[in-house]
């Protein structure tokens, strides 16, 4: 059974709620999937007055946080992050800078990975945070597993670099159904892709 890995950072729970989707659409293509969540690294008092932050935080605390044998245990690995100014949230980051151990002894290479963002606008940096963390993956050796425009359905989420939800003012965390294709797609390309390499 090939084995795909979710390990996402989320400070309100969009990057929640699309890991969930992604396992479920994991599991649905036969695969043994494992979510992990990137620890918070801020001290819950400095978000206390954002409900949508202290919330996810207290639904995810005590859930398993993700560690580097994570990945090494995975066919596959769909990381997630949201978008900071085009760049990884800072807690993301950190997490693949302590790779580094692993890195070294090859324990991250010849495995497919995708990812996925969130921003609150449609022209919040999606794109060059997709691409900017492809870049950490080419130094592991990984193989890239994009989604590019390979299903129709992928013209109507318009992302070939992996899937990006726009959050909106609101702060909601309800996926659209173009959002939802898109993710369903993105990890049965990932589970299919990994089968083949573990194979």
């Amino acid at each position: 059974m090939t084995k795909l890995a979710i390990i996402y950072y989320s400070s309100t729970g969009h990057g929640t709620t699309m890991a969930q989707e992604l396992a479920s659409a994991g599991e649905a293509a036969g695969a043994e999937v494992r979510v992990r969540h990137i620890a918070e690294t801020r001290d819950p008092e400095t978000f206390a007055d954002n409900p949508a932050w202290s919330a996810n935080y207290e639904a995810t605390k005590d859930l398993p946080a993700a560690t580097g044998d994570d990945i090494v245990w995975a066919d596959g690995v769909i990381f997630g992050s949201p978008t900071r100014f085009g760049s990884t949230a800072s807690p993301f980051q950190t997490f693949l800078d302590s790779l580094g151990g692993l890195w070294a002894q090859g324990k991250l290479a010849d495995k497919a990975y995708a990812a996925f963002t969130s921003s609150q606008t449609a022209h919040g940096g999606q794109e060059t945070t997709l691409t900017g963390l492809y870049t950490s993956l080419m130094h592991f050796g990984g193989v890239l597993v994009p989604p590019g425009y390979t299903d129709g359905l992928k013209f109507a989420d318009g992302n070939p670099y992996g899937v990006s939800h726009v959050t909106g003012p609101e702060n909601q965390n309800e996926l659209d159904d173009a959002t939802k294709a898109a993710l369903g797609h993105m990890a049965q390309r990932v589970v299919r892709i990994a089968g083949l390499l573990a194979a």
